[in-house]
């Protein structure tokens, strides 16, 4: 039973991963925006998170480092794609390439570096629960608060003006500058937010998942994420569940070498992968369903005045 608890528990802390920037990339696309270089993003803000709490010992500068850093590299994406007009396609690859080299480059001399010993923690009295306590309340406080943060996106984006303005500009963003909305610059802010989770999620991975800093350390979580998006037809509740159901698949690989399980570990490794292929390969099958949840603009340039 305790092998369970802590399965749950790392189900958890890998779905968190995924969650933060799945849910910054559904910002970005709810605005019109595909950003492909999430997974450049991520390593970047690794790296930065990393770097910082090396030098500060704060966890919490450590993640405002990562924010930072992502929120950077969305804006000058957003700028290309938004102002200039570039592909963004093209540019999100070339934002992703940037980043695994950049992150390497300014990783080189903190490989052997080592983070200060991480507290402990846990929800008190709800943690000592058999079973329950090990599996859901000792629990970094990033994952429920990123539980709590897709309640609040859910809230803003069908119950305020200000979410129904920003899912307007992801449908028809001619309609929204119609009615004076500055739509470069709403889709600009959606962008640099989202690259800030991107950014956060980079982070959580350095500083809490695995401490430390290892080239290419996100290892496609980026590109996950992307797919989780489609997967979740752009709700963020679906959003949540999706990025445990990954997180499940990708601490089962750990789970199976565990108890033994007599399976090749370069299978293991690429379960997250594969089921990636399968969900997507199945949702394609419904093309419709897809059309119908997917933002109309999405991926597609606006002329103001055009």
């Amino acid at each position: 039973m305790e092998s369970y608890a802590l399965l749950i528990a790392a189900t958890l802390n890998a779905g968190t991963v995924l969650a933060i920037a799945s849910l910054g990339l559904l910002i970005n696309e709810k605005a019109g925006i595909v950003n492909l270089g999430a997974e450049g993003i991520m390593l970047c803000a690794a790296i930065a998170g990393f770097a910082t709490v090396v030098h500060t010992g704060s966890d919490l500068m450590g993640f405002a480092a990562g924010m930072g850093a992502g929120a950077l590299l969305a804006g000058l994406f957003g700028l290309l794609v938004i102002w200039l007009n570039t592909n963004q396609y093209a540019t999100g690859l070339a934002l992703s390439l940037f980043g695994g080299g950049f992150s390497a480059f300014a990783g080189i001399s903190y490989v052997q570096e080592k983070m200060p010993d991480r507290p402990n923690f846990e929800v008190p009295f709800l943690s000592d629960i058999p079973f329950v306590g090990p599996a859901l309340f000792r629990q970094h406080p990033l994952v429920y608060l990123t539980v709590l943060f897709a309640l609040a996106l859910i809230w803003f984006l069908y119950r305020t003006r200000a979410g129904l303005i920003l899912r307007s500009i992801g449908e028809s963003p001619e309609s929204a500058h119609a009615l004076g909305y500055p739509v470069r610059l709403i889709r600009l802010w959606a962008v640099i937010a989202g690259g800030a989770l991107c950014g956060l999620a980079g982070a959580y991975i350095s500083i809490i998942y695995t401490p430390l800093w290892v080239e290419g350390m996100v290892a496609g979580k980026g590109w996950i994420a992307l797919a989780l998006t489609t997967f979740a037809t752009w709700r963020p509740a679906r959003v949540l569940l999706g990025a445990y159901l990954f997180g499940g698949v990708t601490m089962l690989q750990f789970h199976l070498q565990g108890i033994g399980v007599d399976v090749p570990s370069q299978l293991l490794s690429s379960l997250p992968y594969l089921a990636t292929i399968v969900v997507l390969a199945l949702i394609s099958r419904n093309p419709s369903w897809i059309r119908i949840n997917m933002p109309a603009s999405i991926g597609k340039p606006f002329y103001p005045g055009a």
